[in-house]
Formats: structure tokens, sequence, C-alpha cells
């Protein structure tokens, strides 16, 4: 019996069957967009989701104008951030096949050579922080190709064991007291230990470019005058005005890597990239230096790692080994598991639905529940699930909400099992890759009649 007969419940006839019309409707008019129009259509709608769902939060937790906007400048930052790191970790695995669980190691590289470089003080050498952010780029760029060399020769699980090796050695060199005690050029190069050591950022060069000394107190140039005016009369801060210009500093950098690395994935270069992720022995019979191409995306995947960890972690101005955990590259291979491994947009989306959904969503909700619910503190984890057998829930989100840490861990982990077992290639993953730059379908993609 034909289901789209009248009185069948066939699909065409129920909302569900207009509904999916309308889906398809709306994935045919994307599939006639060019890719990178595409691309924006589905990053803006992202971050605008993101957006609403932190406003209702923030509704909900009772903050001002200016507390609402320097929470969604925040989640702008982060966004940023790890979309940065997710594209570089996206030309490592997503296009090549790398897998490297070593993120954390080539930030830190990169953010002690800009201290080392352009740093004050004891440790640090004074030049301009121009010269240590490339230095930074350059540093993690050659401790990729010191790792890439030797490692390439083994299996993907092996070459992570290595990476994840490394980048536990660069953390651990620097907090040691023997890196401390020697110096260059007669400046120490040690990082005093686990105790922090002071970064310089570009953030100061944007507070620079509002305010005369870079301080919210301080008299506003032309540009801040304008931006702190505009601002007030939102009911905005200074303080929140010049975070919101660096947040959108982040954002520039995410655009100008997604170009250079959309422009390497529909290279020549790119094509041997994604040949060697599908299968390398034909790649190679094909004439193609694999191992060259795989030590080429390797530098280049690094040094943009090390870009994220200078516009990341230096905006602290302070920094310490500790802040460059293994936890951050889980955090950042699930971004991008969750985008879809392959896809530039997709690194992107990730990185953007990992920030607000599972990372600074469950803070936020904790915040709303503690402002509008009574829940008494629980300390032990028996003592928040006996109360259950009474029918009374209250102890055990209490326990969950004194534990926000320990259970946003857990549900990182719960929502990666389930896109491994119902959507393995992630939120874009799918989509299908253009080998040219240049789509050569035909209008429509249809075929001939």
């Amino acid at each position: 019996m034909s289901p789209d007969r009248p009185g069948d419940g066939g699909a065409s006839d129920g909302l569900g069957g207009r509904v999916g019309a309308v889906g398809d409707r709306v994935r045919s008019s994307m599939e006639r967009l060019p890719r990178w129009q595409a691309d924006a259509v589905v990053i803006v709608a992202a971050v605008l989701g993101i957006y609403v769902l932190f406003y209702v939060l923030a509704w909900g937790q009772g903050l001002d104008t200016n507390g609402t906007v320097n929470t969604l400048v925040r989640v702008t930052f982060l966004m940023a951030a790890y979309s940065i790191l997710v594209l570089a970790l996206n030309l490592h695995w997503g296009y090549a096949g790398l897998f490297n669980i070593g993120v954390a190691g080539f930030m830190s590289v990169a953010v002690f050579t800009l201290a080392i470089v352009s740093g004050g003080g004891e440790v640090g050498m004074g030049y301009p922080i121009w010269a240590g952010m490339i230095a930074g780029m350059v540093a993690a760029g050659l401790l990729g190709l010191l790792a890439a060399l030797p490692a390439l020769r083994l299996r993907a699980d092996y070459f992570a064991i290595v990476t994840l090796g490394i980048a536990e050695i660069v953390r651990l060199l620097m907090k040691s007291q023997w890196l401390a005690s020697h110096r260059l050029f007669g400046d120490r190069i040690g990082l005093q230990g686990s105790a922090p050591v002071e970064v310089p950022s570009v953030q100061q060069y944007v507070y620079e470019f509002l305010t005369e000394g870079g301080s919210p107190r301080d008299e506003p140039t032309f540009v801040g005058a304008q931006l702190f005016e505009f601002g007030s009369w939102l009911d905005v801060q200074r303080t929140t005005v010049m975070s919101g210009a660096y947040a959108l500093v982040l954002v520039v950098a995410v655009v100008l890597v997604y170009v250079l690395l959309s422009r390497i994935a529909y290279s020549p270069f790119g094509r041997i990239l994604k040949a060697i992720r599908e299968d390398e022995g034909a790649a190679q019979a094909l004439g193609k230096h694999t191992a060259r191409a795989k030590i080429y995306s390797f530098v280049i995947g690094c040094s943009l790692m090390g870009l994220g960890g200078m516009l990341w972690q230096a905006s602290r101005f302070t920094v310490s080994a500790d802040a460059f955990m293994p936890i951050l590259t889980f955090y950042v291979f699930v971004a991008l598991i969750v985008g879809g491994s392959g896809s530039n947009a997709g690194s992107i989306v990730g990185g953007v639905a990992f920030v607000g959904l599972l990372l600074q969503g469950p803070r936020m909700l904790e915040s709303v529940i503690s402002e509008h619910t009574d829940v008494p503190g629980t300390n032990t984890l028996y003592d928040g699930l006996t109360p259950i057998v009474q029918g009374d829930v209250m102890p055990l989100i209490g326990y969950a909400l004194g534990n926000i840490d320990l259970f946003q861990r857990m549900f990182v982990g719960v929502v990666l099992i389930v896109l491994m077992l119902k959507r393995p290639d992630g939120l874009l993953g799918h989509r299908k890759e253009l080998a040219a730059a240049t789509d050569l379908s035909r209008p429509g993609g249809g075929n001939d009649e």
C-alpha cells in the first residue's frame, strides 16, 4: 500500500510531512548557495542560537544590561578561541588523519615563547609583542616538526601517544627549577617553577587603542569615545566595551584562519591531504609525497594552535604551566567531533556548540537554579540519592550543583558517546566535500534527461 494515499498516515499528509518538506526546501536552498555563503549562514545561525540561550539564562539569573552583555562577550571570546584551535586540529585530524592529542603542548610552547621574547621583568627580553607572537608561532611549528619527523613513521594510536607525551614534557619542563636556573643572553628563561609568569597580550594594545593609557579610567581616544558613548546609551560599562573589542579581534582571527584553511583545503596540497586521510597507500601509488605533505600540515596546524593559545591564554596577562593540562586537548577534540571533522565550518560550529552547550551553559544554568530555588547543600552522593525513595530530588540537585564541574565533565562524556552512536560524522561532517575549489556540478544538481 502506498504511503502517499489519503488515509494511510503518509508523511506527506501530517505535520511531520510538512516539516520534512520545509527542511528539504531549506537544504535545497542551502545547496544552491556558494559554499562560503552556506557556511556563513550555518555559523551565524549557531552563534545566534547560543546568544538567545545565554540571554535567557542571564535574564533568569537577574542580570542587568551590563551583566548580560558581559556574559555574551565572555561567551563570544571563548567561542572564538576554541574555534581557532578546532580549525587547527581539523587540519591535522579532519584532513590529514593525524591523531594529535598534544594540542595543549603546542599552545604552551607559543605562550611561553611569547613571555620570554616580549615579556618584561626577569623572564622576558622586552622585544615588541609582534616579534614575540611570530616567535611563538615559529616555536610551536618547530616543535611540531620535531614531533612529526620521527613520529609519522608510527601508526595513528602510537603517534597520538607521542604527541601527548611531548605536551606533558613541555608542561613539566616549564615548571622545573632546572630550566628556571638558566639564562639566555643575560635573561632568565625559566618560568619560576609553578608560579604564574607575566605575559604580554594583544588585549593591552586593543585597550590602548580605546584609551590613552590602556585603562578604563584613562582618557578615551576618538574611537574609544564613540564606543563608550554608545555603550553608555545601552547602560554598558567601559570595561565591558573594551572586553568586547578584544573579543571582536578574536572573531576576526577566526575568519582569517578559516579563509586560510579553506584555501589550503581546496588547493592541490589539500587534495593530497584528503587522499592521505582516505587511503595513504593509494596516494603513494599515485606518486604523491605523503610524508612531506603530512609534515607540512602538522607544522602549519601546530603554528595555528600556538596563535590560538597566545590570543586566548595571554589575555589573562599571567599564565602558569598548569593552564595547559591534557583536559584542554580533550575539550578541543570533543568540539571537533561535535562539529564534524573534515569541515572547516563544522569546526567553528563545533567550537560554538561546545562552549555554549557543554562548557559555559551548565555553569550559567547552575546559577539560574540557585537563584530561583532553595536547594539544600548536600555533601555526598549517598545523601543525595537516598531521599529519592521518598520522592525528594532536591538533595540530589543540591549535590549536582555543588559539584557542577564533575557533572559537567560527565555530561561531556555522555554527549560524546551519544554522538559516536547516533551521529559519528558530527553536525556538519556528513556534508559532501568538493575536490576542487569550483563546484563543477550542473545548476540544480539534476542529471541529463
